[in-house]
């Protein structure tokens, strides 16, 4: 009697228990009540799958540096073997419809808080995106409103009011993770290391008149970025700065899409490291001094495999004078468009002739975040892929050269990396 009485009152306790967590004896986060470390995931679901517009490069080991004798024996870039992690990058350089885009959503962001478009959450004020949508530029009254932004009469043609591309300017902020890693600001506070400064965006579209003395350039100056026939073409005049200025914002733009969503939020858009972008343009191939592997310009039929400066100056003989579109010509093994030829390219890296020396052997970067009074030495940065106007040398894929952060020109555009998970490496379902 006493032991089925023992036993009863066992039973009821443990229910008394299980009831106290539920009926399933789970706790409020859906984890087994049992005492054990079962792992909590995140409260979000999995954001981004695949970037629109790129393509994935995936991690190898290849040598950086020249395939072949330097010529130059400019001794900027010697062979070393390193390990690359694999990445997202854009199938294509960044084109005027792309870079428009963004354009355009500073443009509105700015107009909507001069209209009185925005709603206060938690004493932060935010663009109303359902009105500033609607704004009608076009319209008199409206343009009326927008003075603080419209080019002041004195420099207007015959009166006309537009929009000041001076005045459209992306506020850039994020945090210097670089600055915070280092031992010596271990103890400095959080807001040493947050960096937030203005950047005119429009590009510079006087670069086509500038680039090239007692040279008749004048229909790329006013047409290149506004016409929709350039509109899948490069975009250029674009500085590094208003370059990494994109990437901040597409940054933000993806993310703040994501969160209102309620999903997980991804790494940030940013340029390519130089060893990152020519293992790119190798596509897989780590001995061929150009992306579709050959040695030569031109196939066996004779055909020009890229645009650039053949022979002495014949421009148009690869099939187009300046720039063409950005998916122009075949890709190369990783799909990537234009990696030689057409527009050179900005990377992330600071340029300094003896780098390679002294960095590691894994995903190998050296940066610099020059700031305006620093001397133009530190300012400049690595510049890869050649363009439309070199000579064929530049367009191997180990050639380095650069220019400064601060300068815009017509044969320089971007492209872009993210860093995105990839699922089952090295875990659950990986065969390694």
């Amino acid at each position: 009697m006493k032991q089925q009485i023992f036993q009863f009152t066992a039973v009821s306790l443990l229910a008394l228990s299980l009831a106290s967590c539920g009926k399933s004896g789970k706790t409020k986060g859906g984890l087994p009540n049992d005492g054990q470390v079962h792992g909590v995931a995140p409260a979000t679901k999995p954001g981004l799958t695949k970037p629109l517009g790129m393509v994935y490069v995936p991690p190898g080991t290849f040598h950086m540096g020249p395939s072949d004798e330097d010529v130059t024996y400019a001794l900027t870039a010697r062979n070393k073997q390193v390990s690359i992690q694999g990445f997202w990058m854009d199938a294509t350089e960044i084109t005027n419809n792309q870079y428009r885009q963004f354009v355009y959503w500073v443009r509105d962001s700015i107009s909507a808080k001069i209209l009185g478009y925005v709603k206060n959450v938690d004493g932060v004020d935010y663009v109303d995106w359902a009105k500033a949508r609607t704004i009608k530029y076009h319209d008199k009254a409206t343009i009326e409103k927008l003075d603080p932004i419209i080019i002041p009469p004195p420099d207007r043609i015959y009166g006309k009011k537009e929009i000041d591309p001076e005045k459209i300017e992306y506020q850039v902020e994020y945090f210097d993770l670089k600055e915070a890693a280092k031992l010596e600001n271990k103890n400095r506070p959080r807001s040493a290391f947050l960096v937030k400064y203005k950047e005119r965006i429009y590009p510079d579209t006087l670069v086509w008149m500038r680039d090239f003395s007692y040279s008749y350039n004048e229909p790329m100056t006013k047409k290149y970025f506004s016409h929709y026939a350039f509109g899948n073409y490069p975009v250029v005049g674009v500085s590094w700065k208003q370059a990494e200025a994109f990437c901040r914002w597409r940054t933000t733009y993806l993310n703040s899409f994501l969160d209102s969503k309620k999903k997980q939020t991804e790494s940030d858009f940013r340029l390519p490291t130089e060893a990152q972008w020519e293992y790119a343009a190798r596509g897989g191939r780590s001995q061929a001094p150009f992306p579709w592997g050959g040695m030569y310009l031109r196939n066996r039929k004779g055909c020009i495999l890229a645009n650039f400066k053949p022979g002495r100056g014949n421009y148009p003989e690869d099939g187009g004078f300046y720039t063409v579109r950005a998916d122009a010509y075949w890709p190369n093994d990783f799909g990537l468009y234009c990696m030689a030829g057409n527009v050179a390219e900005w990377t992330s890296s600071l340029y300094y002739e003896g780098s390679y020396n002294f960095q590691h052997d894994m995903n190998p970067d050296i940066r610099w975040n020059a700031k305006d009074s620093d001397p133009p030495r530190m300012k400049r940065k690595v510049v890869r892929g050649g363009s439309w106007k070199d000579v064929g040398w530049f367009l191997q894929t180990s050639s380095r050269t650069y220019e400064y952060q601060d300068t815009a020109k017509s044969y320089i555009g971007f492209r872009t990396v993210i860093d995105l998970p990839v699922f089952g490496q090295g875990g659950k379902g990986s065969k390694k």
